[in-house]
This record gives C-alpha cells, structure tokens and sequence, in this order.
C-alpha cells in the first residue's frame, strides 16, 4: 500500500493510529489449499503461502500453529498465523506459462516475495475483538468471472503501477483501481488489494464455507463505524492483504498476445481476477494480537515481538507437492457449481496437473 494514502484516510476519520502494518515474505509455493480442501495433496491450483511454518496438508482446527511453528516469515515473530492467495502467471505468445513472482511492497524493501499483512481497527477508535484460535475464514470465489458488484466483490480489486510505485496516490480500491486485471502493461507492478469481513457471529471459529460466521457491516462501511448485523454483532480488526505481483519483466508489448488481451492468468484459470480469493487461518501466540489491538499498533508496536526481514526471509518450508509450477504448458481446468464453497473440481484436462 502507498503509505500516506492510509495514513490519510484514517486522518479524515481522526484515529490514524490503529494500523498494525507488516511484511510476511513467502514460506512456499505450491500446489496445497488446506482451508478449502483439507488433506488433498495436491489441491486443485497454485498458492503463495506466508506465515509459520506448521502450514501443512490438513491444518486441523486443532493443532496449535504457534507451538508447532519453528518459524514464522512475518517480521512480528508472534504471529505463526498462515495467509495464501493463488499464484498470478504470465501466458506467452508460444503457448507457456510463467509464474509472476512477488516483490517487497513499498517501504518493505528486503523481503522476499509473500505479501504485506494489516489488522486494522475502526477509526472511530472504538474496540475490536481479536481472532480466537481455531479461526479461519476466506473471502472470493474462484469460479467468478464477472463483476457481480456484491458487497464481497466490492472488497478486492487491483492497482497498476507507474515506475517505483508511482501513479494516483489514492486508498485500495479506489481512484484508478480496478475489479478485473489491469489491461495495460503495469511499469512498476500489479497489487491485489483483498479486504476480509469485519464482523463475527460471536460463536464459530469457522463455518462449512468458511465465511458464513463472518460478515461485513449493514451500512456504511467498517472504516467509519458501520454497525454490524444483528447476526455477527462482535467488531473484529479488518484483515487486509497486499500482494504486489512483479510484472516488470513481462512488460514488453511483443511478448503479450498478438490479439492485444490482457495476457495474465490466475493458477486456478482466470484472465479477468474477479474471481481473486484469499484464504486465512489465525495463528497469533497468546493473548498478543488483542494486545496490539488494544494499544492501536501500527508499524511500531512494542507490545510485540519483532524479528529483522533478514531472520523472516530465512524461515522457508520445503514443498510437499513436488512438482514443476514456474514454467510449463496448461490448460484451465473444469469446475462445477457444487460443494459447500460453491466450487468444486470435477476433471483434469492433459497437461494440467503441472500447475492446476
């Protein structure tokens, strides 16, 4: 994120201090989704995962992340917590597919790849309720491929950037942002801006489609104080991702599709990026994420442990699914409007399973 564009925002609304910002640099690259297909190995496509480094297959709402973690990529070393996003990749004129790799957001220079993590309260200063352990949730649906314009959609959208991060300074989501993949070359990079909901039932940790114990607000928005619905009446801290997609080295005209189309693809078959989803599972040590809520943390906090890009850049976890996912020749793969998320896979076409 362009740091002054949040800053400014929380100053209109006169709390710009509750911003608990953060580098979590990649753990591994590879073809799992223990959220949405628990013990499948492989999953369906390709995900980015950052965090600790208990990330595993089945990620029993059980296990203890924290003790199990040896390690964790987020520079707040507390925080053993997992997010993932599917890998974006680049369709070359000849027919292959080259992983986009990820960079260092602005103001994060040294960490490798993964992305940038916020937990942010409301600005009116009022109090959230941290993530309970077992939590998890999911925002998006890989099977859309249009602008539904739903309260869900409306959350996550994408920047196109000028050289060194330049172009319009404005807050995610807004001003030139987009719903849909950019479809020019982005001089300095793509960035996925993904919001989750911000209201909680108050009783599960999770849910069969991992989103209906959660919810957004019923009017306004959680920035500026929007109450929750009489359904999720519990205030949590508003999860953001950003994930800026180094696109530089494919931004020469010649290498994109000669019919002139937007020529970059989501691992799980999408040109457009409306159908960008993200997944989360809580892992904070102890009571310490409410603390930093409770103190209105933002990049500095001192009632958190804190370790150097350097010590998180050097926790990495070894692939579970072996397999070749940065260059190869793929086909999208077939989905069926069924199963509790609203997708599930239903055939493999050849020359798949490389990276879907």
């Amino acid at each position: 994120m362009q740091w002054s564009s949040l800053v400014a925002l929380a100053l209109v609304a006169g709390h710009a201090d509750a911003m608990l910002r953060f580098s979590c640099s990649e753990l591994v690259v590879e073809r799992l989704d223990p959220l949405v297909f628990p013990g499948a190995n492989p999953s369906p496509h390709v995900h980015q995962i950052v965090g600790g480094d208990a990330f595993n297959v089945t990620m029993d709402p059980n296990r203890d992340l924290p003790a199990e973690s040896t390690c964790t990529t987020c520079t707040f070393s507390e925080d053993f917590s997992n997010y993932w996003t599917a890998s974006l990749y680049f369709r070359a004129r000849d027919g292959t597919f080259h992983r986009v790799p990820q960079m260092a957001n602005q103001f994060l220079d040294g960490a490798q790849g993964g992305m940038t993590i916020y937990y942010i309260q409301p600005y009116d200063g009022s109090r959230v309720t941290a993530f309970r352990p077992g939590f998890r949730m999911l925002i998006g649906n890989p099977t859309k491929r249009h602008n539904d314009n739903s309260l869900e959609a409306q959350q996550t959208s994408f920047r196109c950037f000028e050289a060194n991060f330049g172009g319009p300074n404005d807050a995610p989501g807004t001003g030139g942002d987009t719903r849909d993949l950019p479809r020019r070359p982005c001089q300095g990079g793509i960035r996925s801006n993904i919001f989750f909901p911000t209201c909680w039932d108050g009783v599960n940790v999770d849910s069969p489609d991992h989103k209906s114990h959660v919810a957004y607000p019923s009017s306004g928005s959680f920035e500026f104080g929007g109450p929750c619905p009489a359904s999720h009446p519990v205030k949590i801290p508003q999860l953001f991702y950003e994930v800026v997609w180094d696109t530089r080295q494919f931004n020469d005209p010649n290498m994109w599709p000669t019919d002139g189309s937007q020529p970059f693809v989501f691992s799980y078959g999408d040109p457009t990026g409306y159908g960008q989803h993200a997944d989360y599972v809580f892992g904070w040590r102890g009571d310490s994420l409410q603390k930093a809520m409770d103190a209105n943390c933002d990049v500095f906090c001192p009632e958190l442990q804190s370790q150097s890009v350097d010590a998180a850049n050097r926790c990495r976890k070894q692939k579970t699914v072996l397999e070749s996912i940065d260059q190869t020749p793929w086909r999208q793969p077939s989905y069926a409007v069924t199963g509790p998320i609203g997708y599930t896979l239903i055939n493999w076409e050849s020359g798949l399973n490389s990276i879907g």
